[in-house]
Order: C-alpha cells, then structure tokens, then sequence
C-alpha cells in the first residue's frame, strides 16, 4: 500500500515536471478536455508526430494514461526503471506481443485509460499514415464492462518541433485536441478494418482543423 501511494505521488510529480517543460518550451493549445471520460476504461488513439507525443497527450488530462514503447528501451537499468513509473508497459516490434497485450487489458479492466499510436512510428513528413487494424479486436477483447470506448486524439506542431531526422527539438506551437468517444457499443458493430479506417480518417480532418485555425496550410491526402 505504502508503495503504491508513492508511485502515485511521483507519477503526478512527473506529469507536473513535464508540463512545466512544455509550458517553457512550447505554445500548447489543448481542446476537447470535455469529451475525455471522467470515469471508467477508455482507448486514446493518437497520431505519432515525435518522440513528445505521450508527454503532449497525458500532461493535460487529470485522469492516469498507460503507454506502450519498444522493449529496447528497457534495457537499461535506468531508463527502463524510468519508463516503467511514469506507466510504460514493453512491446517487442515487429510481431503481436501477447504479454503487452494482456498488460494492456489488464489496465482496461482497472478502468485506466491506454494511450496508442496505431501509426507504429513516428511521421517522416507531419501526415497520418494509415492506421493499423486490430483497435476494434483489444476492446472487445478487453471484455471491460466499465470500458466506455475509443477516444481519437490529434497532435499538430510537433512535428515542426522535433521531426524525426533532428536530434533535438525546438521552441514552436503545439496543438492537442481530443474528439469525441466512439462508443463501445459502436466498436462491437465495427470490423477492425473500418474502424481503423474511419479514426484514420477521422483524425486526418481533426489534424487539417488545427493547421486551419493557426491558418496553416492543410496536408492533402489521396483518401
């Protein structure tokens, strides 16, 4: 018990230090806080922009968010003690890792919220590739009755902050907004494929009303 409250203390402790970094080096714009649930288990689905991401889309909401990042990163002593108390569960790349699927059903069934990138890697050029099926498949899977659904998220400015090919990040705008939840009654009723097709492209026109309201240009898509 005592340790559990002293993870819970230096998880808020990080998540503090975390937004005070962002609110140094960024301009955050955040929208949608509304429609993330106040209660129960829920999916976060966002794009994959940089290595900030799940810094930028957990240092706004009040409630714990859990992670996935590569097993690599656990290797060392430190990084991996690291990772694992701000809520980071190990995923071996390049196959289905049944232990981080489980881990991840484990913390839906707590009534925690996870956090994913479907992209599987960050952006090469700011756009949303195409979302990887399987969403639909871990929710009903999950077989949480407190799982209130799929909550889509977009991340705009971070991409000009940090692109992949640069070493260290710079100063800029940063635009986090959350849409509005995909019930759970609703993924039962979709396939895998369309319901990775439809946050894909639900996404895509959440990312294009960022860039137009800092009257950026808006990234074409073929689809």
């Amino acid at each position: 018990m005592i340790k559990e409250k002293l993870n819970e203390r230096w998880f808020w402790l990080a998540r503090w230090v975390c937004r005070v970094f962002c609110i140094l080096f960024f301009r955050l714009s955040v929208q949608g806080l509304e429609n993330i649930p106040k209660k129960g288990a829920f999916i976060l689905v966002c794009n994959h922009q940089s290595y900030l991401d799940p810094v930028l889309c957990g240092i706004p909401l009040k409630r714990h968010l859990f992670f996935l990042a590569r097993d690599s990163l656990f290797n060392n002593w430190f990084s991996g003690r690291l990772l694992a108390s701000v809520n980071t569960i190990p995923v071996r790349r390049g196959r289905a890792d049944l232990t981080a699927i489980k881990k991840i059903i484990e913390k839906l069934k707590e009534g925690k919220g996870v956090c994913l990138f479907p992209e599987g890697t960050r952006t090469a050029d700011g756009k949303i590739t195409p979302f990887k099926a399987g969403l639909a498949l871990l929710a009903r899977r999950s077989n949480v009755p407190t799982f209130v659904g799929i909550v889509p998220a977009v991340i705009d400015g971070a991409f000009e902050c940090w692109p992949r090919h640069k070493k260290i990040f710079g100063p800029g705008r940063i635009d986090i907004c959350y849409g509005k939840v995909i019930s759970a009654e609703k993924i039962k009723n979709i396939s895998d494929t369309e319901l990775a097709e439809r946050l894909t492209q639900s996404l895509r026109k959440m990312q294009n009303n960022c860039r137009a309201r800092q009257g950026k240009k808006p990234y074409q898509y073929d689809n």
